[in-house]
């Protein structure tokens, strides 16, 4: 198996990182695609090989032509603009080599849902800029029918380094229950061992809903972290009197509630989740 890492981040070098320990090591290799040269040592210690090219130009992208039989795609859109100009770029640089994408992308295609519990059947609905970009990119994907693309869904990815930790010294107040939005999560390391569980068992132009079992408000979710780091709990303040004090992208992302079901990952990937959310150290 030869594997391209398209977004060689986080998630994406714990993924390698498994990979390392793993009895599949000497089965695959991979390749990470990275914008800067001075990235690719990093790469090449955790055994792998950096191809240099930048997403924003596709003349810089011949290398990955014919390189990898599966890619995993953890790049995000630009921070601007209607779709993903980057997404379509890597597919035409790709050429039609590749046999199966794990596309990232998020829970916020579903927009706000009211609370309400739902599952991949719900209908996509973005409302801020960042979630219509990513429906762009699932549905370039679902355009390619030659291509065996399977899609995460991630909710809030956390681990111990990757908490609301300035937030919560900084005093930025949460809703109060009543009003508080339900808030998904799921663990950095689990997350990466489902991208390597979805190129086996993921199906074809399927969505997974990438989310752990717990269900929590917000406001629970910022306790639970304060608590574990002895830290004091944020205000619980009503909406009337936060919604013009936050950024209107912070304000969409604390209104947005839904209960997201995680069926699919657990029936048909048959994960087994290490962490929940109850325990923010992870």
């Amino acid at each position: 198996m030869r594997i391209l890492i398209i977004g060689y981040g986080d998630v994406a070098q714990r993924f390698t990182a498994m990979l390392q320990k793993s009895p599949a090591r000497a089965s695959v290799r991979w390749f990470a695609l990275v914008r800067k040269p001075e990235n690719a040592q990093s790469v090449r210690g955790a055994g792998g090989r950096a191809i240099v090219g930048d997403l924003d130009d596709f003349r810089s992208l011949h290398g990955v032509a014919g390189l990898a039989n599966v890619v995993l795609y953890l790049a995000p859109p630009p921070a601007q603009g209607g779709g993903d100009p980057r997404l379509i770029r890597a597919l035409a640089a790709l050429r039609g080599t590749t046999r199966k994408l794990i596309y990232v992308s998020t829970t916020g295609v579903y927009g706000d849902c009211q609370g309400a519990e739902i599952d991949e059947t719900r209908a996509v609905n973005p409302e801020s800029a960042r979630a219509k970009r990513r429906v762009h990119a699932e549905r370039t994907l679902r355009a390619r029918r030659n291509l065996r693309s399977v899609r995460l869904r991630v909710p809030g990815i956390y681990a111990p380094d990757r908490l609301p930790i300035e937030r919560i010294q900084r005093g930025t107040p949460a809703l109060v229950y009543e009003e508080d939005s339900y808030s998904n999560h799921i663990h950095a390391d689990d997350l990466a061992h489902i991208v390597w569980l979805a190129v086996f068992r993921g199906r074809t132009q399927r969505a997974y809903n990438t989310v752990d079992c717990a269900e929590l408000k917000m406001g629970q979710w910022f306790d639970l972290v304060a608590d574990a780091y002895n830290l004091p709990r944020v205000p619980k303040v009503p909406a009337a009197d936060i919604k013009n004090t936050v950024s209107p992208e912070l304000w969409s992302f604390m209104r947005e509630s839904r209960r997201i079901k995680n069926s699919r990952l657990r029936d048909e990937l048959r994960v087994r989740l290490r962490f929940e959310q109850t325990s923010p150290r992870g």
